[in-house]
């Protein structure tokens, strides 16, 4: 065709358009795709789905995000907009929530640490920011009670920082010296330090030192989301994906101003930083928005007395078996629901541990417990859904009973 031809033709295009449309259903067909087939993706890789009576463990993908934050993530998904603009809106709603001065979402609590104290060590100064793990001109210690002094300690490390452990608040006052950078507070740790979150943060403030706080999975009880802001730490770390139900590769960052500021300048999406492999995507942050505002505002009553019930109802049916004894516990900081520990007499149940936890692993439905002392299994139920305490009851009774013959 010819130029002319061409540009002719296109201006009665919208009036074809129109009369193809009346004609051919296939039109609308175009506009709105066909919905894609559903893929069962455990069945098409062979994967063993179970069920969770054991608690909110990383090996065993934690927790299981609810509807509000898997419509987070999916309505997010399909627009474009500025990852820093997303941390800054998200982060201001989540400070207010949890009293603290700013927060940022990052790729769990380890990554939380990890630009926690980086961004301690370089404050707003680039070139330091480019610098690290490299502590030249820099403070380069972290003061740790011994008692806190374990494998999470390397999150901070990887900052190029060295551990100084401490046991008394004597000790601590020696240790302190014009390198010091900071001092780190293992939350669940804290019952076997000789030093208490309240003085931490006191003897942080005496000598003008930084405090932070790990809380990773530390809530329930939900006030714990604002407790340790209030009681003046600089720095509080959490996890995003166990009690708070959120992404489990997210976790949340908070505390002074200035020092989230300079957290970001560690993370994604700036470049040249030892923050960036520590990348949380937009919908991320958005779920993990909605899990915490969602998590606040839960009856934290009435999922208490859920978690009760159907402890309850596991604990009936394994202790009518002869030789099973029962306690329900409640850990006094991390994991901080009803606990039910249960125990046998090898000698009337034939059975040892790691016999039962492969029995209910391998039964159908599979059921993961944690595995206790010589002889025992715990078991949780704050992550089971509606119904799967029954299942759980049933099979624990069965395999001991079982035993029993």
């Amino acid at each position: 065709m010819k130029r002319r031809e061409v540009i002719r033709s296109l201006t009665v295009l919208p009036v074809a358009g129109a009369l193809i449309g009346r004609s051919f259903p296939f039109d609308s067909a175009l506009s709105a795709p066909a919905a894609l087939p559903k893929r069962d993706l455990f069945k098409e890789l062979g994967l063993r789905k179970f069920i969770n009576a054991a608690g909110t463990f990383t090996f065993m993908t934690a927790s299981l995000m609810p509807d509000e934050v898997i419509e987070a993530i999916a309505s997010t998904s399909r627009e474009f907009v500025l990852l820093d603009d997303v941390q800054d809106k998200v982060g201001e709603k989540i400070a207010a929530m949890c009293h603290a001065e700013a927060a940022t979402v990052t790729a769990g609590c380890w990554s939380a640490l990890v630009l926690g104290t980086a961004g301690v060590l370089t404050g707003m100064d680039t070139k330091k920011v480019a610098q690290l793990p490299n502590l030249e001109g820099m403070k380069s210690e972290v003061i740790v009670q011994k008692s806190h002094n374990e494998s999470y300690v390397h999150a901070l490390t990887n900052t190029g920082v060295k551990i100084v452990a401490i046991e008394t608040v004597q000790d601590l006052e020696n240790a302190i010296n014009d390198k010091t950078a900071m001092m780190w507070f293992l939350n669940y740790a804290a019952p076997n330090g000789k030093i208490q979150n309240e003085e931490w943060v006191a003897l942080g403030k005496k000598h003008r030192i930084p405090t932070m706080i790990d809380m990773a999975a530390d809530v329930p009880p939900v006030q714990n989301l604002w407790k340790y802001n209030d009681m003046g730490f600089d720095l509080v770390c959490i996890s995003g994906g166990k009690a708070l139900k959120g992404p489990q590769s997210a976790g949340i960052l908070m505390g002074k101003k200035e020092l989230v500021a300079a957290a970001r300048l560690n993370a994604p999406p700036r470049g040249d930083n030892i923050g960036r492999g520590m990348k949380v995507n937009k919908e991320e942050i958005f779920g993990m928005y909605v899990a915490l505002d969602r998590y606040i505002k839960l009856d934290h009553e009435k999922e208490w007395k859920i978690w009760e019930e159907r402890i309850g109802l596991i604990e009936n049916a394994a202790k009518k078996v002869n030789g099973v004894t029962s306690e329900i516990t409640i850990p006094p900081i991390a994991n901080h629901t009803p606990t039910l520990n249960l125990s046998w007499d090898i000698k009337k149940v034939k059975m040892t541990r790691d016999q039962f936890q492969e029995r209910l692993r391998m039964g159908n439905p599979s059921i993961e417990v944690r595995g206790g002392n010589d002889n025992s299994i715990v078991i949780t139920a704050f992550m089971l859904q509606p119904g799967q305490e029954k299942i759980v009851a049933n099979r624990i009774r069965e395999e001991l009973v079982k035993a029993s013959l």
